[in-house]
């Protein structure tokens, strides 16, 4: 079905093309993957697993894709496995003790679980899941947030969502973006902030002790990045190439007297005098010699030549260090200039501005304030050993593979268990020989748990209102039982537009070069059944293509038969030869007999 779908004929006779569809693009190179898993006791098993790619690459779980707004599905885990932690923390409290808690004004999402607490002393857990998710975010796109070093602005996919003041399951529902930016901004205030001892509180303390070593943080951090930056620019290159490269198009004197005495600080006169030559002729004797001993060795800190010469002060130490040792690693190059990053810093170390500090601080907290939610993601499957620390994260910035997303749907549909997948269940060797070998899989992993089982049936009751009333209503009742009554079905939506954006020195956008096209729905079906279906456009022909999420859905749609039979039929792998006849069976054993071997899948056939 999947490879029918390249057809033309055949994608309009399943309903793609149109609005929100596949609305411009050839569908002869539209890359699809499906996959089914059913859960079973203390494992999850593989029942379809089928693609249009002819080859052996699977985007599942080989490929890191923006998978756009099923980072929602994972942000609202997170949210609430904090609420449910903030409940098993202060539910405990009398009233009193509750008034008297200390909460940071920066820290939300305490402070509403303080209010809820003291209004419903006692209340139970899942009530007051229920009630953070009628917690209501602005929509609007007119606020700036600060995050990920930088002022960032963001969008709804649809404008007419801007004056809306939605309730999370609302948001969740019509997969509005800027609820999303919201709730990941209380999340992380809520991580730097909690606690009498918060990190938070160096910002409110300007001679707080750790302010100086979050500075020295920052420096080595940012140095780090600057660093490996001039490396892969001047690596390979000799001396000369550099020092032509370094003095540019507009050199001055005093500009190549620094660039010159920094990267060759035993040269002598007449090479200083041949170099300044071949840049800039004008200059007189005398003002050359004046300048070769006024920019000498020593004269002026890291910070001050930089500045002179209109340079990151580290792009001339990595320069240096390579025309010393050409053959030197980034490893070595990075390890070597670790005192000259905090040097090119002292800048800031001394500032008698708060504000710069500040800023430098806040990218700092936010930084370790999404280990935290890492944390939290990689519990219920994210696959990636970080996460981009910026807001963006909750609307898919970070990457994501289809297969993880199942597998956060597999902890939902388990009531909040983790299991671990299983795609093939034995191996038989030369069957009805004597040197017939059965193997069984060995499990490997426990079932843990990952949520708790509240949070896992409030996501679950969510995502079944996207299929019921939001992005995925279109797949409502078309998934029937064997008796004919519609299955319960519930799902996340997720439309990739991955490119890199060129901006110049003014912040204006130059350019913008296309990486792939993706559109994701990972969805569970019934209350054993869930999985995936991704459509995918790789590379720059991607700028030729124009889908969303509704695209996944309808293809589930029209698969609905399909899926299904897959579902309902009690049919596994190893009965289809039997199924056959006895001359089938045949064959397969005279098949063993020639040392050929059955693989006994959990897959669907």
């Amino acid at each position: 079905q999947l490879q029918r779908l390249r057809n033309a004929d055949a994608a309009r006779a399943a309903g793609l093309v149109g609005e929100r569809l596949l609305e411009r693009g050839d569908p002869a190179r539209l890359n699809y993957s499906f996959t089914l898993f059913e859960r079973g006791d203390g494992v999850n098993r593989v029942r379809v697993h089928a693609d249009n790619i002819d080859q052996p690459f699977d985007i599942n779980a080989g490929a890191k894709l923006e998978l756009g707004s099923t980072a929602k599905l994972r942000t609202l885990a997170t949210y609430l496995d904090l609420v449910a932690s903030l409940h098993a923390q202060l539910a405990p409290l009398s009233p009193g003790e509750l008034a008297a808690l200390q909460v940071a004004p920066s820290d939300r999402l305490t402070r509403w679980a303080v209010d809820h607490l003291r209004e419903q002393p006692q209340a139970p857990l899942a009530a007051m899941l229920d009630a953070a998710m009628q917690r209501r975010f602005s929509a609007s796109p007119n606020e700036s947030f600060f995050t990920g070093g930088g002022v960032h602005r963001f969008s709804n996919f649809d404008a007419r969502d801007n004056a809306r003041v939605p309730t999370l399951h609302e948001s969740l529902r019509d997969s509005l973006n800027l609820p999303f930016i919201r709730l990941m901004r209380e999340i992380v205030m809520h991580h730097i902030h909690r606690g009498p001892d918060s990190a938070g509180a160096v910002l409110e303390q300007k001679d707080h002790p750790q302010r100086a070593v979050l500075l020295a943080r920052f420096a080595d951090r940012e140095g780090r990045q600057f660093t490996r930056g001039f490396y892969r620019r001047h690596a390979g290159r000799s001396v000369e190439q550099m020092l032509d490269a370094l003095a540019g198009s507009a050199p001055t004197l005093q500009r190549l007297a620094v660039i010159h005495r920094g990267l060759l600080p035993d040269a002598d006169y007449a090479a200083f005098d041949a170099f300044v030559e071949r840049h800039r002729g004008e200059s007189t004797a005398a003002q050359r010699e004046r300048s070769y001993e006024a920019h000498a060795p020593g004269r002026y800190s890291l910070a001050d030549r930089g500045y002179l010469a209109r340079l990151h002060p580290l792009e001339i130490e990595v320069a240096a260090h390579l025309a010393r040792d050409p053959q030197a690693t980034l490893a070595q190059v990075v390890d070597a200039t670790a005192p000259q990053r905090q040097r090119a810093y002292d800048w800031l170390l001394r500032s008698r501005s708060s504000g710069a500090q500040d800023l430098r601080i806040r990218t700092l907290l936010e930084i370790d304030a999404f280990e935290h939610v890492h944390e939290s993601w990689r519990r219920v499957g994210y696959p990636f050993d970080r996460l981009v620390p910026s807001y963006a994260t909750a609307i898919g910035s970070s990457g994501d593979r289809p297969a993880a997303l199942a597998e956060l749907m597999g902890i939902i549909v388990a009531d909040g268990v983790r299991q671990p997948t299983v795609q093939i269940e034995g191996l038989r060797f030369a069957t009805a020989t004597p040197y017939e070998t059965q193997l069984s899989r060995a499990v490997r992993g426990e079932p843990e748990r990952a949520l708790a089982p509240e949070v896992a049936q409030v996501l679950k009751a969510a995502l079944a209102g996207v299929v019921e009333q939001g992005t995925a209503r279109r797949l409502r009742g078309a998934l029937l039982d064997a008796q004919g009554a519609p299955l319960a079905v519930g799902g996340k939506t997720g439309t990739g537009d991955n490119r890199q954006i060129s901006h110049g020195a003014r912040g204006e956008r130059i350019g913008a070069r296309v990486l792939n096209r993706t559109a994701t729905f990972v969805f569970f079906i019934g209350e054993r059944h869930f999985g995936t279906l991704t459509a995918y456009v790789p590379g720059p022909e991607a700028a030729d293509y124009r889908f969303t999420s509704a695209l996944p859905v309808q293809i589930l749609k029209s698969m609905a038969p399909l899926v299904a039979q897959a579902i309902t039929s009690p049919t596994r792998c190893g009965a289809k030869a039997a199924a056959a006849g006895p001359g089938a069976v045949a064959a397969v054993n005279a098949a063993a007999n020639r040392g050929r071997s059955e693989l006994h899948l959990a897959t669907t056939e």
